[in-house]
């Protein structure tokens, strides 16, 4: 993972989307356990959604120094967080051999320009049995102004996530969540072209669209939606 390109002003105004991260944490907890990397946590907004009893030790993994500095300074004012290690680097610095049970990529893979190379690396850091877990945002034709000003080189179809599959592991689950966020996203592309969105916007979609989604995506059985979940399990 490279910090080319790695802007990160979306961060503060999607923190407000408290019941977008209820509900994709919801869907990914089953498989995070034992030691865990969250690759480029950002500001660490996310871990709060995602440590728990399961955790044997939570390594966050930040290309960028000044959001890793902060993040540090917000686990510090939490007592959850504060056994939380903040890593400035990518998994390129990190070196080789496996030392995780899990490795996170939560709105991370799409902002990497080898996405393939970069799960390959991912898998040589895991164990035996340990998960890769990616959640990116969904097709190349929602593609907009606001992805090329936050630093997203894609966006993903089954298909193109699949494509990244690591040599030594299998796909465990491929789906796609928040089915009406599409309608947000297409609206965005054909009416509003800006390249980042108000907060009353995310606010909306957040309080309104998200819980909606929870039910239809069930009831579709996940074959739609704006975000793209992806889990790998290593063999043996």
């Amino acid at each position: 993972m490279t910090s080319d390109n790695y802007v990160g002003h979306e961060l503060e105004i999607f923190s407000h989307a408290v019941k977008w991260k209820e509900y994709w944490s919801s869907e990914i907890r089953p498989y995070i356990l034992g030691d865990v990397l969250e690759v480029g946590a950002g500001l660490g907004v996310n871990t709060p959604f995602l440590k728990s009893a399961q955790i044997s030790s939570w390594t966050c993994l930040e290309p960028d120094p000044e959001l890793c500095a902060r993040m540090q300074a917000n686990f510090m004012a939490q007592p959850q967080l504060a056994d939380c290690q903040q890593k400035n680097g990518t998994t390129e610095t990190l070196g080789s051999g496996p030392r995780f049970n899990t490795i996170l990529y939560i709105d991370v893979l799409e902002h990497i320009e080898g996405d393939h190379a970069e799960l390959e690396r991912a898998s040589n850091l895991l164990r035996i049995g340990g998960r890769i877990v990616v959640v990116a945002p969904a097709h190349q034709w929602l593609y907009t102004a606001f992805d090329r000003a936050i630093g997203h080189h894609r966006r993903y179809t089954r298909l193109s996530l699949s494509d990244c599959s690591p040599q030594d592991c299998e796909m465990e689950r491929l789906c796609y969540l928040d089915s009406l966020g599409i309608l947000a996203s297409s609206m965005n592309r054909v009416f509003l072209r800006r390249d980042m969105p108000k907060l009353s916007e995310i606010e909306f979609w957040d309080r309104f669209l998200v819980p909606a989604s929870r039910i239809l995506d069930s009831l579709t059985f996940h074959r739609i939606g704006k975000s793209l979940l992806g889990v790998w399990r290593k063999l043996g």
